[in-house]
């Protein structure tokens, strides 16, 4: 795969994952439009409201986690990191428990520790608990990430992409996230495993 294709898989993801929340505002915004129901209206306006805040909440997320994050050597703050992850989550069926002490870390492990996060998010398909465990050294990096419900369950593409076992001819926007995650980790000699038991997916890397 080559940077062009890369990058367009990227972006194809970004606006997967904002089309949602940006669709929804528009309908809403028609609703209050043609409605004159004081009611209806009203319930049209929550709904704008949300869902503008959670294309904020993803953009946001987004704009770190796949971009540039600063300038080469540049540092992000581990708690930023958690706010932003919690942003991502607020108002869906996952709930997250995340325990960092102050520190931070390397931007592209911060953004190792986002996008791991992701996807363990990514693997609770009908909600459950993210427990999210950062390592109080800022010196040595590492963390870990369980995800916690009867469905929790890892996609064999998933796992390939996050080993780097996955066949570049058949990744798609889908895909692209758990194998910038493995390139992540790879660059960083992270030593990045995901493993899967009953009800158990666990993410670790340091």
């Amino acid at each position: 795969m080559d940077d062009i294709e890369f990058a367009a898989f990227l972006v194809s993801r970004v606006c997967h994952d904002l089309v949602g929340p940006l669709g929804a505002v528009v309908n809403g915004l028609e609703v209050m439009e043609d409605e004159r129901d004081a009611a209806m209206r009203a319930d049209a306006l929550k709904i704008v409201t949300t869902s503008a805040m959670s294309a904020l909440a993803r953009l946001q997320f987004l704009r770190i986690a796949f971009g540039a994050a600063g300038s080469a050597g540049a540092e992000l703050d581990v708690g930023e990191v958690g706010r932003l992850v919690a942003g991502l989550l607020e108002g869906g069926k996952v709930k997250l428990h995340w325990q960092a002490p102050p520190l931070a870390w390397p931007k592209n492990w911060a953004k190792l520790l986002m996008n791991a996060a992701m996807l363990g998010a990514d693997c609770l398909p009908r909600g459950g608990t993210l427990d999210v465990t950062v390592s109080p050294d800022p010196k040595a990096p590492s963390f870990r990430i369980v995800a916690t419900s009867p469905y929790a369950r890892v996609l064999e593409e998933v796992g390939n992409a996050v080993r780097g076992e996955a066949q570049q001819s058949h990744l798609d926007a889908r895909g692209i996230q758990p194998y910038l995650t493995h390139k992540l980790s790879r660059d960083l000699n992270a030593g990045l495993t995901l493993t899967q038991s009953e009800g158990v997916v666990e993410i670790h890397a340091g």
